[in-house]
Order: structure tokens, then C-alpha cells, then sequence
């Protein structure tokens, strides 16, 4: 099946905002730095091959959920080389990782000669697939039995899919060779499991591994490759979600990114198939977890796992909003838009990705979070380049090798323009520039480079702060409101024939709003426009602590009295109630120039507060969300 509303391809995307630039700019070079034959050591060494003298990277890559980091890694490459912001030095070089690594998979498969290519830490060198077989015995301990090989698998089938989308031909071909022998292994070792094993793979991580033979299924057109990618799908998990109501809790202390995959391979059976009891289960899902489980950043879980439905308040910790959840999640939002073309889902894409996804890298490191708390007074906590390699390394390598890849789109015989960002991309043979900077300015330029006739459709987004308006040429005109695919708001439609030089001016009234939690009234966190504030809480005590397996976070949480009398999470307000405080909670900001961001000064309370959007709190303790009190 396929949808009426396409994404812009990366190779039409050139990055100009200069946030964007020195992210993407951080993320080729840590690409670039990564030993390939230290990340292919794991897969010679299970197939019998010299290593080359390299070993395996420390942390997790060590370990026997080895191998995973290398498929986002594969992916990241594709997607940086393929990338019209990455110069043409440094296509050479990512093109050339992605020979060195393709060629070793490839030696690595030919020797096994099963089909079969993995890298996670030998159990047992008689029989590589051991972690295999101890998963369909449920025997999980994750040093010495198993650590999540299917879910490890479901990484590197997913990086030679992107690869075989690669524009190189050759490469093309390699990836689809290898991924169409590994597919084939896959179908041999489901077919064999009878319905007390196949209930036992449901019991440990998998990943998304209906979702990506549901890919592998749409390159090479095996029924086989089909077959397998149905039996990761989860029917009695989809219609127990499918029949439950809030507050019955079905997804309390379920593993928020072992569920999430699932949804996406049965989104993909849907593409694949048109059976659209799979689109309703994800419907359904998506709506209860932003409902019931999200975060104002549109992060969700705590310590990687949902709980209790609408109990967020009491949850907030400092390991909330796994990175690798809200990167599936995102992958899920997108492929509903371009399903449905509805606005929410552009207007969830805009808010975890500017306050999740943007916010989990370090500007001047490149590294990224494994959790951002969503408890006040603790700060964010980075990976290293070469020693922890986290699930969320991985996943933050792709974030940030594809950025601007869901901001724009093509519909029927028009352009859709979702998000607000300084770059310049090319639709329907035409180019666009967008000049964007809207912490310092609600106007969006919009620049014609070659001559357009057709429809343009611009987002009106949700957090709008007043009507938006458009002039054209600097002439302000009346526009219409409509929706894609049959909806009926979210977007103005600009229609006609635009002559090269036409500049498109867009207003977009922004001011501070106040969200709470629907566990708590008076917690309250604020927005500026599509940006999450968070207050600045000084850099007192930064000690870092350890949870799982070597993954940092934030030991203790610390509230000066120069910024909270308190020294709590409690603010007092001064200036009248609590609930009208909140409803005019613009009132009580003023928003100061002159740093690198703007900071957002917090009035009428008996704290010391400033505020700065969140995305760009890296060197100190922050605050979301904080108990305001009458």
C-alpha cells in the first residue's frame, strides 16, 4: 500500500539553522572516528575469521548484546551520506565506511554459510547461535544466557535495509544479498518453533523484528520472508490494548520500548498487507500512550517502562523519557501522518522532536542522554564515544544523521511544509527556502528559488498563540483552512502559480502557556511556542551515579535556596491563586534578549527563576515541571 503523502528525501534537505548544522556537523565526525574494523571484530570472531587485530568496543558492544550498535551505525551512515548537508569529502569517506563494513558482513556470512551473521559476545563457540536457543528455553540472564539477540538482530536487518535504499547501486545490491540470506535464516529458525516456544520469544525483547521483515519482505518479495515477519506479531498484546479504557492500566510496568517496535511492525503489516485491523490496534495504541503516558516534552516511561495510566506526576524520577522510546515513537507518529494526514500527529512529531529528540545531544560533545528526568533539580547525563555504547548511542546516531527528514512533504499535487526551521529543500522540481528562527522571531520567510504553480500547505500548529497571518510579497492575503487526506483543519492552503523570487512571510503568534499533569493540578511546566522551558537550577554538586548496565545518570537532585526558598520542588506564588496564575501565565513571563537563546524571566512568585528553552539546557540542573502552591 502506498500512502498520498510522501516525505522529502534527505538529498533534498540542506541544513542552515546553525543549531542543526553544528548537530549534524557533530555526528559525521563521530561516525567518521569509529574504528570499523574494532565494530566488525564481534561478527569475525562468531564466524571464524581473523580479526584483523582489532578487539570489540568496550560497554555494552562487549557484551552479548554485541552487534546492536552497528546496525544504527550502518543506518547513520547511509543517512549522513545520503544527506545534502554533508560535503562531498565527507561522502567519500562515509561511502567508504560503508564498503568496509558491508564487504566484512558479507566475508562474515559466506564463512558461517548459513545465512546467519551475528556479533553479540560468544556463549558457546560450537554454536554461535546459543543465545538463540537459550531465548526459546526462556533462559534470560542477560551476562551469561541471553541478552535481547532478537532485538540485536532486528538492529542489523534494519541497517542493511537502509542500506539497500542507498543511491549507490553497488552497495544497493551487496545490502539486499546479504539481507535476503539473513531473511532466509530467520524464516528457517521461526518455522521451526512449535506454539510453547513461539509463546517464549514473546517473553524477551525482540525489538521490532516483525517490522523490519515486513521491510525485508518489500525488497525481495518472499512469502517466506512475509511468514516470519508474522510470527513477531503480537496479536494477544494488540487486542488487549485494543479492548482496554484508561484507568484499567494494561500497559502498568510493561517495557515502554519492547512494546513500541511491536506497534511499528504492525503498522508496517498494514502497509504491506491493507488489513486494517493492524492500523486500528496502532491507532488505538498511539492515542492511549499520548493520552495516558506523555510527558509535556512528548517523552513518555519511567526507567523504560509505562505505568500506571494518567500517574505521571508520581513517576517523574531522573530516569524518564528513554531516548530509543521516543525515536520508535517518533518512527510511528511519522508513518501515521503519511497514513492519515492528520495534524495531530504533525503536531506530536514537532514537540518531541524539538523537545526530546534536539534535546538529548550535547552541542559541544555530539554524545546523547539515555533518560531525561522529569523530576526537577537533576541534569542531563551524555554517553562517551567509545566506552558506553547504550542502546540510545545507536538509536542517537541515526537522530542526528537525519535531521529535516519528517519536516517536509508531498501531497497529491502540492507541497506540505510541517515544521519551522531554517533550511532549504526541494519538492515537486521546486526549491524552497525557509528562513526560521523563531525563539527570536514569529515571522517564517519562505523563498521560491524556481517557479511553482500548485498548493501549498503550511501548518497551523497547535500551539499557536493567537491567528496566524500570511502576506505574500509583503501584501497580507486571506488564506484558507483545510486538512490532508480528508481532514478538516491543521493547515492554510496557499494555491496558485508562484513565480521564481515570490518570498511567502508567515506570522506565528507565540507566548508562554502552562500545562499540568493530570495527576496533579499545580505541577505545572511551560511552553513558548513549540519550545519546553525549563528553569535554570545552578551547576551545585553535579556528581554522576550509575543505574542497569553502566548507564550514567544524575545521582542526586539539589535545590539552592538562591533559586527555590524551598529548596524543593515547591514554588510559592505570590501574586494571586494558583489556577489563575496559570491560566495567565504569559503575564508573569518576560522574555529577555541579548544570550545566545532568549531566557524567559518567571514573575510573581517567591523564587528566583529564570527560564531557558529546554533543548538547550546542557551545563546545569533544570526544571520542568515544579509544585506551584498558593
Amino acid at each position: 500500500m502506498d500512502t498520498k503523502i510522501k516525505s522529502v528525501k534527505l538529498n533534498n534537505v540542506l541544513l542552515k539553522d546553525p543549531y542543526f548544522v553544528n548537530a549534524f556537523s557533530k555526528e559525521v565526525d563521530y561516525l567518521l572516528s569509529i574504528d570499523d574494523d574494532r565494530m566488525l571484530a564481534g561478527f569475525r570472531e562468531n564466524a571464524g575469521l581473523d580479526m584483523k587485530g582489532a578487539t570489540r568496543y568496550d560497554g555494552w558492544e562487549a557484551l552479548l548484546i554485541g552487534g546492536h550498535t552497528f546496525g544504527h551505525y550502518m543506518t547513520a551512515l547511509v543517512q549522513a551520506y545520503e544527506s545534502k548537508t554533508s560535503t562531498g569529502e565527507e561522502k567519500e569517506k562515509l561511502l567508504s565506511k560503508l564498503y568496509t563494513i558491508t564487504n566484512g558482513l558479507k566475508e562474515c556470512q559466506d564463512a558461517v554459510n548459513t545465512g546467519f551473521i551475528f556479533a553479540g559476545k560468544i556463549i558457546d563457540k560450537d554454536n554461535i547461535e546459543k543465545q538463540f536457543d537459550n531465548v526459546e528455553e526462556l533462559k534470560g540472564e542477560i551476562f551469561t544466557e541471553a541478552w535481547v539477540p532478537w532485538y540485536t538482530l532486528h538492529k542489523i536487518i534494519e541497517g542493511l535495509v537502509s542500506l539497500s535504499k542507498i543511491s549507490d547501486e553497488k552497495l544497493s545490491k551487496l545490502a539486499i544479498t546479504i539481507v535476503d540470506r539473513l531473511g532466509d535464516w530467520v524464516y528457517k529458525r521461526v518455522s521451526s518453533w512449535d506454539e510453547e516456544t513461539h509463546k517464549k520469544i514473546f517473553v524477551i525483547e525482540y525489538g521490532g523484528m516483525n517490522d523490519c521483515m515486513y521491510d525485508v519482505y518489500k525488497i525481495t518479495g518472499k512469502k517466506e520472508h512475509l511468514e516470519a515477519a508474522h510470527a513477531f506479531d503480537e496479536e494477544a498484546l494488540f487486542e488487549k490494548v485494543m479492548a482496554s479504557k484508561s484507568g484499567e492500566n494494561v500497559l502498568e510496568n510493561v517495557h515502554a520500548n519492547t512494546t513500541i517496535p511491536k506497534y511499528l511492525g504492525a503498522i508496517n503489516r498494514y502497509l504491506v498487507t491493507g488489513d486494517k485491523k493492524y492500523f486500528d490496534y496502532v491507532e488505538k495504541f498511539w492515542n492511549y500512550v499520548m493520552e495516558d503516558h506523555t510527558y509535556i516534552t512528548g517523552g513518555n516511561s519511567e526507567w523504560e517502562h509505562f505505568r500506571k495510566d494518567r500517574m505521571l506526576d508520581a513517576v517523574r524520577t531522573n530516569c524518564n523519557c528513554e531516548t530509543c522510546n521516543v525515536y520508535n515513537f517518533l518512527k510511528l507518529t511519522k508513518t501515521l501522518f503519511m497514513i492519515t494526514g492528520d495534524v495531530k500527529y504533525a503536531d506530536a512529531y514537532d514537540n518531541a522532536f524539538t523537545n526530546q529528540i534536539l534535546s538529548s545531544q550535547n552541542p559541544k560533545t555530539g554524545m546523547t542522554t539515555y533518560f531525561q528526568p522529569m523530576s526537577s533539580g537533576y541534569f542531563k547525563t551524555y554517553s562517551t564515544r567509545y566506552t558506553k555504547f547504550w542502546c540510545c548511542t545507536g538509536s542517537g546516531m541515526e537522530n542526528f544523521s537525519k535531521l529535516g527528514d519528517s519536516f517536509y512533504y508531498t501531497y497529491d499535487d502540492g507541497v506540505v511544509i510541517n515544521q519551522y526551521v531554517a533550511m532549504n529543500f526541494k519538492a515537486l522540481d521546486t526549491e524552497f527556502e525557509v528562513e526560521a528562527d523563531l525563539l527570536n522571531d514569529e515571522n517564517i520567510k519562505i523563498t521560491l528559488k524556481d517557479d511553482y504553480s500548485g498548493k501549498l500547505y503550511l501548518r497551523l500548529p497547535s500551539w499557536l498563540g493567537g491567528k496566524a497571518e500570511i502576506k505574500v510579497d509583503n501584501k497580507e492575503i486571506s488564506f484558507k483552512e483545510c486538512g490532508l487526506n480528508g481532514n478538516d483543519k491543521g493547515y492554510a492552503l496557499l494555491e496558485g502559480s508562484f513565480a521564481k523570487g515570490v518570498t511567502i512571510t508567515v506570522n506565528l503568534p507565540m507566548k508562554v502557556k502552562a500545562y499540568s499533569l493530570p495527576d496533579s493540578d499545580n505541577t505545572l511546566a511551560f511552553k513558548y511556542g513549540p519550545f519546553v522551558l525549563s528553569a535554570c537550577l545552578g551547576s551545585k554538586d553535579m556528581e554522576e551515579g550509575l543505574t542497569g548496565v553502566d548507564v550514567t545518570i544524575p545521582q542526586q537532585k539539589v535545590f539552592e535556596k538562591k533559586y527555590i526558598p524551598s529548596e524543593s520542588e515547591e514554588v510559592k506564588v505570590l501574586a494571586t491563586d494558583v489556577k489563575s496564575f496559570a491560566g495567565n501565565i504569559s503575564e508573569y513571563f518576560a522574555k529577555e534578549s541579548g544570550g545566545e537563546y532568549p531566557t524567559f524571566v518567571l514573575k510573581g512568585t517567591d523564587s528566583n527563576l529564570t527560564y531557558m528553552p529546554h533543548f538547550a539546557q546542557h551545563k546545569e540542573r533544570y526544571g520542568i515541571y515544579l509544585k506551584f502552591i498558593g
